[in-house]
């Protein structure tokens, strides 16, 4: 996988297929299919995908073409490190290693848009505002959704399932940032709390990939 900030159209379509390859040997059966269908050309996200920056504003984090994938990317690779640690103190997960790379592969889902309608960021056109840094703009053509619901919206429609495992890691994905998430994460009720702390090293590792995918662009790493 090619990480910078700056890729050619070749690199972009060298990491996609990176992707996709990623996917084929990470999967197998039905779940595999439906998430290479979702994620390819013919019927689902194809070069939408492949084109997709991370976030709408170069001070987020990888606010660049294929800047998505690098970052979903990211998150996966770190889950495992801070799953590493977390074992190192547990002594053991309540997760297999297929839930975990699910759930780190499609928390971010809902911000590629809908195969259908169109991308979920669009190119930003007015010049005051991509002078202040926001190089992308939230698509109006499409109906607004929250990510998260349109990630959930969208692994239906391909026929893509999950387990409540990894349901509750997607969704928590985003911690306490996303509004609806206190209630299972500011919970002192032990029985209404999650019964699996899968959704923490997804958060985790979402977190620490944002913050160094931030420090490289003030770093002005190309």
């Amino acid at each position: 996988m090619i990480y910078k900030l700056e890729l050619t159209e070749d690199e972009i379509l060298q990491n996609y297929k990176e992707f996709l390859s990623f996917i084929e040997k990470s999967f197998s059966g039905e779940r595999q299919k439906n998430l290479l269908r979702m994620h390819g050309e013919e019927e689902g996200y194809g070069m939408t995908l492949a084109m997709a920056p991370a976030s709408l504003a170069e001070h987020f984090h990888l606010c660049v073409p294929g800047g998505y994938i690098m970052h979903i990317m990211n998150v996966v690779k770190c889950s495992g490190a801070v799953e590493k640690l977390y074992k190192a103190m547990a002594g053991a997960v309540t997760w297999t290693e297929e839930e975990r790379v699910l759930s780190c592969l499609l928390h971010d889902l809902g911000k590629l848009g809908d195969p259908e309608l169109g991308e979920y960021y669009k190119p930003e056109d007015n010049d005051w505002k991509r002078k202040q840094g926001n190089l992308y703009k939230l698509n109006p053509e499409i109906q607004y959704m929250n990510a998260t619901d349109r990630t959930f919206y969208v692994m239906q429609r391909f026929g893509v399932t999950c387990n409540w495992k990894e349901y509750l890691a997607i969704m928590l994905a985003d911690g306490l940032y996303r509004e609806g998430n206190e209630k299972y994460l500011k919970t002192y009720n032990k029985d209404m709390s999650p019964k699996t702390n899968l959704h923490l090293i997804v958060h985790q590792a979402d977190i620490l990939s944002t913050f160094a995918e931030r420090d490289l662009w003030k770093s002005g790493n190309k």
